[in-house]
């Protein structure tokens, strides 16, 4: 009797610093996928990071694999990049463009080598502008190389929604599109709770969410990793749980809509810059932008984020 061969889907996550390791952590104990790989070049950090999680496996329906040898990533389906130099306090994102392009440069042939039939997932800041240099870099469609994008500044949002209007986070729909960063912005014209409007909601014949009310949530969300970053030098935990969901909706087999950061072509007259939109995913990447009707207003900010956008890139060599 043979036993038939069985196809494990497989994730590698570059970068063992608390993005990485909350990344792997998370996948782990999800099921994101059968085999979590986690890779570093720093030898001693990394075999830590990978014996603490094995150690667990026992509790998890994943199992861990990794090192310092790049090779351990061979044929996996997706590879996130979250490896890079960390946001600091009072720092942009966008400050951080140069030196992780440099990175990015140098790891992405060596990624592409392991695993030329992977999705690849830009994680490290600013990760709009290295979408762009890993598309450029590899060569690849940009179905296949995008970013978490505001996938998680989204979550926040609904997050602080839900808080507000003291409604469990299910019924709240509401996107953060743009930069996943300080130019980004909600699409207020089509957010809403179980069918209502979100300027529409009411409580006792009083609004709830007031113009105010929605900048200074817009604002919050926006701007909550800086507070974090602060107070404890990095965001991770929420980032980890973005990054496995993602992967559960790249391996699954219905197609989802997330907003992801990936070079776009004519939304909205915005053209050959990574932003975020809401995208059909699926096994092959992300298919395309869904089309969601956007205000006269949020146009302009779309366009704004991405003028921000391509000036960052501009200064870089790519």
């Amino acid at each position: 009797m043979t036993l038939k061969a069985v196809n494990r889907r497989k994730i590698s996550v570059i970068g063992a610093g608390s993005v990485g390791s909350s990344l792997a952590y998370a996948c782990l104990i999800r099921g994101s996928a059968d085999i979590v790989c986690l890779y570093d070049i720093n030898k001693d950090k990394v075999e830590a990071e990978v014996a603490d999680l094995a150690h667990g496996t026992q509790f998890t329906p994943a199992s861990v694999m990794g090192g310092a040898d790049i090779k351990d990533t061979v044929n996996s389906d997706i590879v996130f990049i979250t490896a890079g130099a960390k946001q600091k306090p009072g720092q942009t994102r966008l400050d951080l463009a140069g030196v992780n392009a440099g990175i990015l440069k140098s790891l992405m042939p060596q990624l592409l080598e392991q695993s030329p039939n992977a999705l690849f997932v830009l994680v490290t800041n600013p990760c709009d502008v290295l979408t762009v240099v890993a598309q450029d870099i590899s060569g690849l469609p940009s179905s296949r190389v995008f970013s978490t994008g505001t996938m998680l500044d989204t979550s926040r949002l609904r997050w602080l929604i839900r808080q507000w209007a003291n409604v469990a986070q299910r019924h709240v729909h509401a996107t953060i599109v743009g930069e996943h960063g300080d130019s980004e912005f909600p699409l207020w014209s089509i957010a809403q709770i179980s069918g209502v409007p979100i300027h529409e909601w009411k409580v006792d014949g009083e609004s709830v969410f007031t113009d105010e009310v929605l900048d200074d949530l817009a604002h919050e969300a926006a701007f909550a990793a800086y507070k974090i970053i602060e107070g404890k030098g990095a965001t991770n935990y929420a980032i980890g749980l973005t990054g496995a969901r993602l992967a559960e909706a790249l391996l699954g087999a219905n197609r989802s809509i997330l907003p992801l950061s990936s070079v776009i072509d004519d939304v909205h007259g915005v053209k050959n810059v990574a932003l975020s939109m809401p995208c059909i995913v699926s096994r092959e990447g992300i298919e395309g932008v869904v089309p969601v009707p956007m205000s006269d207003g949020e146009i302009t900010k779309l366009h704004a984020s991405a003028e921000r956008l391509k000036d960052s890139l501009s200064s870089l060599d790519i």
